[in-house]
């Protein structure tokens, strides 16, 4: 049986606004600073009717996946665009290096990191994960004019770099950006480094030893969480 994406997407909204409040939309809303419309669904609910659908359907087809999110992106409704993130999250198999340009697109019309971060971080860093090749297309996203798109080029590392993949290619792009003013690169630098000083702190040090006293105090929270006592003592004495 094949998929009839429009239907599905309908179906889909369809859940997903008997599920919602409006107090929690207005809320969301003005927490999201969204000119969306809101349902007031939680991302709990919505993560639970995206996995219901992916039971439901464990054979789609790559095209019916594509139509699929596009038909709920299509339509200015928050929940509708986070589902349609989750469900690129729940196939990863069929999210191939092909799809960079829907992805950059995608992040492109987000606009706020809650779609961006799971796009980038979960979704992109999957393909760089599963497609290694895929990795140097992203050396453009690292200079894009657009700060969303720099920034997803930062988190979509944090999954390779978990996996022991080269430290070279985050490095480059966080010490390009490390100057930057904004506050959403200078968040996403100290995330890729919290979460690769779980398991790679002496890395993670050597890096930013050098460069403690250029990197912003957001960074430099984030970014020494999970180092040993005494590199994160040191890196924070650099700093006076």
């Amino acid at each position: 049986m094949s998929l009839n994406p429009k239907r599905a997407a309908d179906e889909l909204d369809a859940r997903l606004r008997a599920l919602g409040t409006a107090e929690r939309a207005e809320h969301e809303r003005r927490y999201l600073k969204s000119d969306l419309q809101h349902l007031g669904v939680t991302v709990w609910q919505i993560d639970r009717e995206v996995k219901a659908f992916a039971a439901q359907w464990p054979e789609l087809s790559h095209d019916e996946l594509v139509a699929l999110v596009e038909a709920l992106w299509a339509k200015p409704v928050h929940e509708r665009r986070m589902a349609a993130v989750m469900l690129l999250e729940a196939y990863p198999e069929l999210v191939a290096p092909s799809e960079l340009p829907l992805l950059e697109r995608l992040i492109r019309e987000s606009r706020t990191w809650a779609y961006v971060d799971g796009l980038a971080a979960n979704v992109l860093g999957e393909l760089l994960v599963r497609s290694p090749r895929t990795a140097p297309k992203l050396d453009r996203w690292a200079k894009d004019s657009d700060f969303w798109v720099r920034r997803s080029a930062l988190l979509a590392q944090i999954k390779p770099l978990k996996q022991g993949r080269s430290f070279t290619r985050f490095g480059r792009y966080a010490d390009a950006m490390l100057d930057e003013k904004e506050f959403f690169i200078r968040k996403a630098i100290g995330w890729v480094l919290r979460e690769t000083g779980k398991i790679r702190a002496d890395e993670v040090y050597e890096w930013l030893e050098p460069r403690s006293v250029r990197a912003s105090g957001v960074t430099m929270r984030e970014a020494v969480k999970y180092l040993k006592p005494e590199q994160r003592e040191a890196l924070l004495a650099n700093r006076g």
